[in-house]
């Protein structure tokens, strides 16, 4: 994989988090959901898109949780702000990215979620993350609920 870089947008103790995650995929996979407004330690993974703008390699932390079927679900809420998170954004430009595991590495593919898997999906999501009820509530857009497939 080519030279990722971690958004300086981020809030330091994301940055810490990836930075953990990175040197140790096992310690860097749980996290403590209480600094986000959660409870518990939840998992992560660590998503590396290509910036639609800059064509940078650029990594986030995100919760998620199995599909069922091979695959992850992740939730592209950004707080519940108005517009979508730039990790989304870039995903629509190249569904192609690079996922990370706990210390799995994999080429994967994203798509988003509709119907009857949407719902299943954001049902198993806010079982994981009560906060993602929030968020929905606190914006007009309807957040998708992201599907990552391993390539």
């Amino acid at each position: 994989m080519t030279e990722i870089s971690i958004p300086g947008s981020l809030p330091s103790w994301v940055k810490d988090h990836i930075e953990l995650y990175l040197a140790d995929g096992e310690a860097g996979h749980l996290w403590d959901a209480s600094l986000g407004g959660g409870e518990g330690m939840l998992t992560t993974l660590l998503l590396t898109t290509t910036g639609r703008k800059s064509g940078k390699q650029l990594i986030i932390p995100l919760i998620y949780q199995p599909t069922g079927d091979g695959g992850y679900c992740v939730i592209a809420s950004k707080g519940g702000a108005p517009s979508h998170p730039a990790w989304y954004l870039n995903l629509e430009a190249n569904p192609e990215f690079h996922l990370k595991v706990a210390n799995e590495e994999f080429k994967a593919v994203a798509r988003v979620a509709e119907g009857d898997e949407r719902a299943r999906l954001w049902d198993l999501m806010v079982d994981h993350y009560a906060p993602y009820t929030d968020y929905q509530a606190a914006t007009e857009r309807q957040i998708p609920v992201v599907v990552l497939d391993p390539a």
